[in-house]
């Protein structure tokens, strides 16, 4: 048996499969279901546990910060929903489930019910990628549509004024969560629709599945794809993925990333436009110089140090083009002489005088007609005969005609 030539470290292979996973968009975004077997919640915050069905079963872990955001206790037995990504323990070499979320199953209804939604509103060609539009560069006027008293507002106001002092922060409340919420956002969106924005803001902070639920009602969501102008979904943690997110222009993973993502920072520009500054003028220099050398190089030739030098080459130039024009209308007119030589010795042979020289005489009749048969002249008729030298006038005595 022949050996590959390539021989892999057990690290190597397990990075390998490792980066197979995740380019794998599938497993980057599952929804679970399951029991939990094994379940172990280690002094370090992280939970360890297996999810199984009569099927098989499947490593899990959840870290720390994403378990302390759960709203109940998991335990063994339980039956749960988890949302994650696949992806290998290089360590020990085995794939396991990474929970970023976990609910008791019964919740699976609304899951059920964002996946429908979802693949309706995909169908229709609201989350296409056409459709998204890039933010603006220096964007002068930001709308925000949140809640007025959460964390995230002062969060975004703080990051848009320390980041650019001069851009202007229109707010909209709305109630962001709850039965009321829809209406409440979608009216809030209508009244930054009808003013001059050039970027769109809305989000709320971190919450359970139930209290973001309103970004993922068709009304909100269809409500954020009509915005006219760019618009970032900044809900929850960076884990919360709702329907509001894919419709939006950009998703934000938190309320803080949408205004950093929205305005940049001034002083950066700044600093961009000196250094760009500062790249035109080293520009500028160098061609400069190179203009001097191209001058200098110039003045050393010939022609610049004597320019009569040129005249003279130039008017050697005509005088050759002088002589070349008249050699060629002296054989030009050659040819035409010799032409019309050829055409007057043609026309001369076929002239009449050319036959009256030889002793033959041209007949008329009063009227200058030639007369070519004793029938066309009566007996006492004037005719007139032209010779090769003159003509004579005479007076038919006779005539006999041939038969």
């Amino acid at each position: 048996m022949q050996m590959q030539k390539e021989i892999f470290t057990v690290g190597e292979v397990n990075r390998y499969v490792k980066a197979l996973l995740q380019q794998d968009l599938q497993l980057q975004r599952l929804l679970v279901r399951g029991e939990i077997s094994n379940y172990t919640s280690h002094s370090s915050g992280h939970l360890y546990f297996s999810l199984k069905d009569k099927s098989g079963s499947i490593k899990c872990v959840m870290f720390r910060s994403n378990a302390q955001r759960l709203q109940f206790q998991p335990a063994h037995g339980m039956e749960v929903i988890v949302a994650g990504y696949v992806a290998v323990y290089e360590r020990d070499g085995v794939y396991q489930l990474y929970a970023e979320q976990m609910m008791p199953a019964g919740a699976g209804a609304l899951h059920q019910a964002y996946e429908r939604l979802k693949q309706k509103l995909e169908a229709e060609g609201l989350f296409a990628a056409e459709r998204k539009r890039p933010l603006p560069f220096l964007p002068a006027k930001v709308g925000i549509v949140t809640s007025p008293t959460g964390a995230a507002i002062r969060d975004m106001v703080s990051i848009i004024q320390r980041r650019n002092p001069a851009v202007s922060v229109y707010i909209v409340p709305a109630i962001v969560q709850g039965k009321e919420g829809i209406a409440s956002i979608c009216q809030s969106l209508d009244i930054l629709y009808q003013q001059d924005m050039d970027v769109i803001i809305t989000g709320r902070g971190g919450g359970s599945l139930e209290e973001l639920w309103c970004f993922n009602e068709e009304a909100v969501v269809r409500k954020i794809g009509e915005s006219p102008v760019p618009i970032i979904s900044a809900v929850g943690h960076e884990t919360d993925v709702t329907l509001a997110d894919f419709a939006a222009d950009v998703r934000a993973a938190t309320p803080s990333m949408a205004a950093e993502l929205a305005v940049p920072v001034q002083s950066q520009l700044q600093q961009g436009l000196l250094l760009r500054q500062r790249t035109l003028l080293q520009r500028y220099e160098t061609y400069l110089q190179y203009k001097r050398m191209q001058l200098e190089h110039m003045m050393q030739h010939r022609v610049m140090q004597k320019p009569e030098v040129l005249l003279q080459e130039q008017r050697q130039c005509l005088d050759d083009i002088a002589e070349g024009l008249q050699k060629g209308m002296q054989t030009i007119l050659q040819q035409k002489q010799q032409q019309i030589a050829a055409a007057a010795q043609h026309l001369n042979a076929l002239s009449p005088l050319q036959v009256l020289s030889r002793g033959y005489a041209l007949c008329q009749n009063e009227q200058q007609q030639i007369i070519r048969s004793a029938e066309q002249v009566e007996i006492g008729q004037t005719v007139n005969i032209v010779l090769e030298q003159g003509q004579l006038s005479a007076i038919v005595s006779g005539k006999e005609e041939t038969v």
